[in-house]
């Protein structure tokens, strides 16, 4: 698993189309990338319980108060720029200190999806996060 952490780490800060991202609530720090699931390692994907295909992406979701990960809650949805809406399940990843929140969902082509988020860390109000991500079907 630590190798997982380390690979979705990685390979969000290495891609320029799907580099990590931040925004602040106050203390609240939310890391979050999105990034076509082909470019997982086949068990790297398994071993998170993802599924690796060309019209599947993956959002990571990483929520931190200074320099320490925080447990919380995420929920939302993506659409496309038609509005057809589709849901996010979101599934807490741990290792080690590390927390995350995966989530995948559908690329028809390339297009442009708006993703609507809620956050919330543990104990703390929770927030709305929205960003738009161009994607391609690989």
């Amino acid at each position: 698993m630590r190798a997982l952490l380390l690979c979705l780490l990685t390979l969000s800060l290495s891609l320029p189309a799907s580099a990590e991202r931040l925004q602040r609530f106050g203390e609240l720090e939310v890391h979050y990338s999105v990034f076509n699931s082909t470019f997982l390692q086949p068990d790297i994907a398994a071993a998170s319980g993802l599924e690796r295909s060309k019209q599947r992406g993956v959002i990571n979701i990483a929520l931190r108060k200074g320099s320490q990960a925080q447990a919380g809650t995420v929920s939302g949805q993506v659409r496309n720029l038609l509005g057809q809406r589709s849901p996010l399940t979101f599934r807490e990843q741990r290792e080690g200190e590390a927390i995350y929140y995966l989530a995948q969902f559908t690329i028809d082509s390339r297009e442009q999806l708006v993703f609507e988020l809620q956050v919330q860390g543990n104990g703390g109000p929770a927030h709305t996060l929205t960003f738009t991500q161009e994607v391609f079907a690989d």
